[in-house]
C-alpha cells in the first residue's frame, strides 16, 4: 500500500485524477464531477476547474438530518445550546424561505455582523441555499473597518447581533448596526439577532427586525424540496478580506466547488475527520478558520462553537468546555498555547482530555517548545498538527498528516494537490534553506476573483508578479528533507539588516521563553542605509524592561538563533497592535515608527496602541 508520500506525489503529479478522487471519495453530492478543464484549469489561474459540474454548498453541509448534535455552543459565561441536524435543517429551511421572500437571487449579497454563534451558521447556510453570496465581520470590528469591507461588496441583507461579551464585559453594537445600515444604501433589511438580551430594543436600527420575527412564518413543505437548485462550480459562495493594513481591504472571491472540495480534504485525508468526532476551533467569523470549521458538518461531524475572551472567566475555560463536550479535534492558535504555556496551564492533569486525539495549530508559526508545551501539558498520544495556509486560499498550503510522526519545530506535509515548493530570488526550488513559499500548480480552491477587479489585474499583481504564473504567497519558509515545513514569518515582513534575510519569527520564538514577557512586535527599521531590528516588548504587570532583563533577551535570541537575529533596540510598549483576527500587525509599527501614515488602522482591533510607536526618541539615535 502506498505511504502518504506516494500519495502527494501522485496527487500534485496527475491532478486531473487526483481531484475527481477526492469528490468521489469524499462523496460530495452534486451533478458531477465530470473531467477537469485540464488545459485552462492547470495551466492557468483563471480557468473553470470543473465547468460540467453543479453543486450547492448547503445540501452537502446539511446532507445529515438526524438527531445527533450538529451544533453545541458555549460563550465565556458558560452558557450552552446545542442544535440538532434535524433540527439545523428546519431553521435553515426557515431561513432561506425568509431570504427567498426578500427576492434575494443568486449572487446577491447578504452579510453578517456576528458572534460566533448558530445563528452565524444557520444565516450563512440559508445564503448559500439560495446561491447568494456571505461576507461577515465579527462583533469586535470598528464601524469603518465594517464599512471598509461590507461597503464595497453592497449587501442586500445584514444580520447582526444586538452585541457580545468579552472578558466579562457586554458590549452594545445597535449603534455601529446603524450607522453601517446607513452608510451602505443597498442594505434592504437588518434582521437582529438577540445575544445580550432576550429580547432587545431594536428601534435604534432604521426598520430592522428581530430574528425569530424574521423567520417565524417560513416553512418548507417537504423535507424532498429543501435544496434543488445547484450551481456552476465556481459560483461564488464567500467574499473574504485581506488584514487591511496596508490599503483597503481586497475582497476575495472563493467559490462553492473549490472551498467544499479543498475542506473535504483537508478535514477527511488531512484530519481524519468522521461522524464520530466533535470538533472546536476558537475563531472569530471574520477569520477564515470560521468557514473552515463550519465545512465540517459535511462529514457530519459535531460543530462545537465558543464565543468569547479564551481566558475568561477562567484561565482554562476552553479546557471545561473541551472535557464537558468530550471535544476530539480542538483547534487554536500558536498564540494561545504560548499563552497557555505562560499561564502555567496543565490540562491532562486537570481535565478529562480522554476523548481528544488532535490539537491543531494556526494563526502564527507554532514555536518549538510549544510543541513540547502539547506533549507535556496537554498529551503525549496527541496528534499535534500545526497548518498553515490563508485567507486567499481559504485552506492550507501546509498541514497535519495522521499517518506520519510529528517533528518538533515542523509541519508535517504539504497539502494533497498543492504543488508547494521553496524558491530562491531566481525562481529555483531549493530544500533545507529559507525561501518563498509558493504554489507552482493551480488548485480548486484559488480565489474565483477579486471583488470589483474587473480585468484581474488586482489578483495578478497580488500573486503572480514576483514569479510569473507562479503563486507567491508571502510566506518566508523552508521544506526540510523529509518534506516538512517550517515558516519563519512574513516574507513581506522579512527583517534584512545586512543583506542577511531573517523571518521575524525565528525572534519571536525565542522572546517568547523569556517569562517576563507577555506580547512582543519585531520589526526592521531604516537606518544609516540599512536596516536595525527593533523589538518592542509588552511585560507582564509590574514588570520592567531594565538592562538586565534586555541582556536576557538578547542572549537567547543569540544562543537560540543567531548573532543576526539580536535587536539592536528593545522597547517596552503597553500594548502590540493586532488585526480584529488577533495577528501581530508588523507592517503597522513598522510604517508608525518610520512617522509614515498607517493605512486603515480600523483594521487593527487596538488601533490607538499606534501612538506609543511614533516619534519615538529611542529610534532617533
Amino acid at each position: 500500500m502506498p505511504d502518504s508520500g506516494a500519495v502527494y506525489d501522485w496527487s500534485i503529479s496527475a491532478p486531473q485524477d487526483f481531484w475527481p478522487a477526492v469528490w468521489q471519495f469524499c462523496g460530495i453530492i452534486g451533478d458531477g464531477p465530470g473531467p477537469v478543464n485540464t488545459r485552462p484549469a492547470l495551466q492557468r489561474w483563471d480557468g473553470e476547474w470543473f465547468p460540467s459540474a453543479r453543486l450547492n454548498f448547503a445540501e452537502n453541509l446539511l446532507r445529515f438530518r438526524d438527531d445527533q448534535d450538529a451544533i453545541v455552543s458555549w460563550d465565556e459565561s458558560g452558557r450552552r445550546r446545542k442544535l440538532s441536524y434535524a433540527e439545523l435543517c428546519e431553521e435553515v429551511s426557515r431561513a432561506a424561505l425568509a431570504l427567498h421572500a426578500l427576492g434575494i437571487q443568486p449572487g446577491d449579497r447578504v452579510a453578517g455582523f456576528l458572534p460566533n454563534i448558530t445563528e452565524t451558521i444557520i444565516a450563512m447556510l440559508a445564503a448559500a441555499w439560495l446561491g447568494a453570496v456571505w461576507s461577515s465581520c465579527s462583533p469586535d470590528f470598528g464601524t469603518q473597518a465594517v464599512l471598509d469591507r461590507l461597503g464595497q461588496i453592497e449587501p442586500r441583507v445584514l444580520f447582526a447581533a444586538d452585541g457580545y461579551r468579552y472578558a466579562g464585559k457586554e458590549l452594545d453594537v445597535l449603534d455601529r448596526v446603524e450607522g453601517i445600515r446607513a452608510a451602505i444604501p443597498s442594505i434592504e433589511q437588518v434582521v437582529i439577532v438577540p445575544w445580550l438580551r432576550d429580547v432587545p430594543d431594536v428601534s435604534s436600527v432604521h426598520g430592522a427586525v428581530l430574528w425569530n420575527q424574521f423567520a417565524a412564518d417560513s416553512r418548507l413543505s417537504t423535507p424532498d424540496s429543501r435544496l434543488s437548485t445547484r450551481f456552476p462550480f465556481d459560483h461564488p459562495l464567500y467574499i473574504m478580506y485581506s488584514s487591511g493594513t496596508t490599503g483597503l481591504p481586497k475582497g476575495m472571491v472563493h467559490g462553492v466547488g473549490g472551498t467544499l472540495l479543498q475542506h473535504q480534504k483537508e478535514h477527511v485525508l488531512h484530519t481524519d475527520l468522521t461522524r464520530d468526532d466533535r470538533i472546536f476551533y476558537f475563531t472569530t467569523c471574520g477569520w477564515m478558520m470560521w468557514n473552515w470549521l463550519v465545512s465540517a458538518l459535511a462529514v457530519g461531524a459535531t460543530l462545537v462553537l465558543y464565543d468569547g475572551a479564551p481566558m475568561a472567566p477562567r484561565k482554562d475555560i476552553l479546557w471545561d468546555m473541551a472535557a464537558a463536550e468530550r471535544v476530539s479535534v480542538f483547534g487554536t492558535s500558536a498564540r494561545y498555547l504560548a499563552a497557555a504555556e505562560q499561564e502555567g496551564l496543565a490540562p491532562a492533569r486537570s481535565h478529562d482530555l480522554s476523548a481528544l486525539r488532535s490539537i491543531l495549530s494556526t494563526g502564527s508559526p507554532l514555536a518549538p517548545h510549544s510543541f513540547d508545551y502539547v506533549l507535556r501539558d496537554i498529551g503525549a498520544d496527541i496528534h499535534l498538527a500545526s497548518i498553515s495556509g490563508g485567507t486567499d486560499l481559504i485552506s492550507c498550503f501546509a498541514l497535519g498528516d495522521p499517518t506520519r510522526p510529528v517533528y518538533r519545530g515542523e509541519i508535517q506535509t504539504r497539502g494533497l494537490g498543492m504543488k508547494v515548493e521553496i524558491l530562491d530570488e531566481d525562481g529555483t526550488p531549493i530544500v533545507g534553506r529559507p525561501g518563498e513559499l509558493c504554489c507552482t500548480m493551480p488548485f480548486p480552491s484559488r480565489p474565483v476573483s477579486f471583488w470589483n477587479d474587473p480585468d484581474g489585474s488586482r489578483y495578478r499583481s497580488a500573486y503572480f508578479e514576483h514569479y510569473p504564473g507562479i503563486w507567491r504567497h508571502g510566506d518566508w519558509a523552508e521544506l526540510t528533507e523529509r518534506g516538512g515545513i517550517i515558516i519563519h514569518g512574513r516574507s513581506d515582513a522579512t527583517l534584512n539588516p545586512g543583506g542577511v534575510r531573517i523571518g521575524t519569527a525565528e525572534i519571536y520564538r525565542q522572546v517568547e521563553q523569556v517569562p517576563e514577557v507577555v506580547d512582543s512586535v519585531v520589526v526592521g527599521q531604516e537606518w544609516q542605509e540599512d536596516m536595525r531590528i527593533v523589538l518592542f516588548v509588552r511585560l507582564h504587570e509590574g514588570e520592567v524592561l531594565d538592562d538586565a532583563l534586555r541582556g536576557r533577551i538578547r542572549r537567547r535570541i543569540r544562543e537560540h538563533a543567531s548573532p543576526h537575529h539580536v535587536p539592536k533596540m528593545i522597547l517596552q510598549v503597553a500594548d502590540i497592535p493586532r488585526t480584529v483576527s488577533g495577528k501581530v500587525s508588523e507592517l503597522a509599527v513598522r510604517e508608525a515608527i518610520h512617522g509614515r501614515p498607517v493605512k486603515n488602522a480600523d483594521a487593527l482591533a487596538n488601533p490607538a496602541s499606534l501612538d506609543q510607536f511614533r516619534n519615538l526618541p529611542e529610534l532617533g539615535t
